[in-house]
């Protein structure tokens, strides 16, 4: 009887330590939740969700829950980011980097066509340093180039296409948060879905139109993701998305075909 009590007990423990972790495991992106609620309010999807419209309108209105999702993001320090896993880590900075490009959008909304007029022909508006975060104030460049590019040696190329800039030109704003255990499915949705975009990406004859972000981020998707060491073979990757037939992937794989880089869009990727 003490025996079958026994192994009754440790099951029992055993079991709350199970539940405990997976409580620990569902709070650790609780922060996020206010963003995701914003988003899935916010965020239309145009095209398949190949891309999305922003109601910035909206978030305007809801202001005041935008900024008290970004108090609470500047609250997180740097010892207590670092004991993170790398996928929560990543997913709160890109979480991070959205939210306030968002809010930067707001401070001059509706008087504005494009992201590029928050700044000016000397100075770049992802530069400008306005975003108390992890114990320093940074840039929207800090955030994308030091430490999700740079200092997190995160080798995550799919990053790309999650931040968004305010621009039609750029991958869909996801209409929902990223968060830890989810983003690699969240990261490979959001690269399929813009590679799909047939008005960003496509072949043509012995000529394949690609977006600008694989010219300037080139280097990042000739890292080795995927067993991909070149830009054609992270482009093959993903040969359904592009519905590449089996002769343009020979092609692409043979390096006997151009790739012309389109022109970006920078035009607010306001809604109607």
């Amino acid at each position: 009887m003490k025996l079958v009590f026994y192994f009754v007990f440790k099951i029992t423990v055993l079991l709350a330590f199970l539940a405990s972790i997976t409580v620990k495991a569902d709070e650790s992106d609780s922060i996020h939740q206010p963003w995701d609620q914003l988003l899935s309010k916010h965020v239309q999807s145009i095209s398949g969700g190949t891309s999305t419209g922003v109601n910035y309108s909206g978030f305007k209105a809801d202001q005041v829950m935008l900024t008290s999702y970004l108090d609470a993001l500047s609250q997180v320090n740097q010892n207590e980011f670092n004991t993170w896993s790398k996928s929560r880590q990543l997913a709160f900075l890109i979480n991070a980097y959205n939210a306030w490009t968002v809010a930067f959008i707001l401070t001059q909304y509706p008087d504005i066509a494009s992201i590029k007029e928050l700044g000016s022909f000397f100075s770049s508006p992802w530069r400008k340093e306005f975003i108390p975060l992890l114990g320093k104030t940074r840039s929207l460049d800090n955030i994308e180039h030091t430490l999700i590019r740079g200092e997190g040696n995160y080798n995550e190329p799919r990053i790309h296409f999650a931040v968004n800039c305010a621009s039609i030109g750029c991958p869909a704003l996801r209409a929902q948060a990223y968060r830890a255990e989810q983003l690699d499915r969240q990261l490979e949705q959001q690269t399929t879905l813009f590679l799909a975009d047939t008005t960003r990406n496509y072949i043509s004859d012995d000529t394949l139109y690609l977006s600008s972000i694989f010219k300037w981020y080139r280097d990042d998707f000739e890292q080795g993701f995927g067993g991909a060491n070149n830009l054609n073979a992270f482009i093959l990757l993903y040969s359904n998305a592009l519905n590449l037939t089996a002769t343009e992937q020979s092609k692409i794989k043979s390096n006997t075909v151009q790739i012309k880089f389109l022109d970006y869009n920078w035009a607010l990727n306001d809604t109607p």
